[in-house]
């Protein structure tokens, strides 16, 4: 096992009272987090599969990726499986720089929604599309399943641990 190397904990976020605030402002730290968790994982176990279902550190956030682009920006996945494997070429550095600008159309989007009852807008996507609200609580919830699973893959490769 690898010596661990502590990270400093980071408490929640204390945000403004309303609805939108308390959402984004937990939304944004569970996507901080996560991010920080994989930056600087090395290679190659960043992407090696370190549980029987085959999940890696570096997979876990290019899923996350998916997620906020179909969720956010109403683009298609169709092999939600794949996305749970990054490509051999990118990066530890690739995959968070792209994360990260995912994160940040999503919240150009989200800059534009006053109402977290009305649809999300989607262009593009068949179907009704779900409230703002309904949205943002969606990827909390992944987001926070997702990073828990990061803390653990993460602690395995190098010890480390926290926010």
């Amino acid at each position: 096992m690898p010596t661990p190397s502590r990270r400093k904990d980071t408490p929640p976020p204390r945000t403004a009272n309303s609805e939108a605030d308390v959402l984004r402002g937990f939304l944004g730290y569970l996507r901080v987090s996560i991010a920080e968790k994989v930056d600087g994982a090395a290679e190659p176990q960043v992407r090696t599969p370190a549980v029987p279902s085959g999940t890696s550190l570096l997979g876990v956030l290019n899923h996350l990726i998916a997620v906020e682009g179909a969720t956010f920006l109403g683009e298609r996945v169709t092999d939600w499986q794949a996305t749970l494997r990054p490509a051999p070429e990118d990066s530890v550095s690739d995959v968070v720089t792209r994360y990260r600008a995912t994160v940040e159309r999503a919240n150009k989007v989200l800059d534009e929604c006053t109402d977290l009852g009305a649809p999300l807008p989607r262009p593009g996507r068949p179907g009704p599309a779900p409230s703002v609200r309904w949205a943002l609580t969606h990827m909390i919830e992944e987001t926070g399943r997702h990073a828990g699973h990061a803390d653990i893959l993460r602690e395995l490769i190098d010890g480390s641990t926290g926010r």
